[in-house]
């Protein structure tokens, strides 16, 4: 068996795999009953997804949307509870359907237990889904 994986760096694989667009290899990072919420979500939007299903659900199309370029300024903070980090980021790219430029800066909360995601809070910016071009924050489900 290998060695645990830290959450800073199971973190730090998880952006790879964004980038990478393997959403597959993203959703398998998370234990079967993980939560993601989005407690800033704007009306109409999820605010929180129970499981990995749920998740992959949620993820499977981002690429569709978003086609990330880099995560600069990824900062992440160790808290005393030693499997829950803080993580402060910016995420650049651009918008598939306008060719348009995406960033947007998140704080997300985040528990590893035993090598894999329990818990991720994302706290992201509700009023980007005002401006123009970023209709991707639009659920179809």
């Amino acid at each position: 068996m290998s060695a645990p994986v830290s959450p800073p760096d199971l973190y730090r694989h998880s952006l790879r795999l964004l980038l990478d667009k393997d959403i597959a290899g993203w959703v398998g990072l998370w234990a079967e009953d993980g939560v993601m919420e989005f407690p800033f979500a704007p009306e109409g939007r999820p605010r929180r997804l129970a499981g990995r299903a749920a998740v992959a659900a949620y993820m499977r199309p981002y690429p569709d949307h978003i086609d990330l370029h880099d995560f600069p300024d990824v900062l992440i903070h160790e808290t005393t509870d030693p499997e829950t980090i803080v993580v402060e980021m910016r995420a650049v790219g651009r918008l598939v359907a306008t060719g348009g430029p995406f960033e947007m800066t998140y704080i997300a909360v985040v528990t590893v237990r035993d090598g894999l995601i329990t818990s991720y809070r994302d706290y992201w910016n509700p009023l980007a889904v005002l401006e123009p071009g970023t209709d991707f924050t639009r659920s179809s489900r």
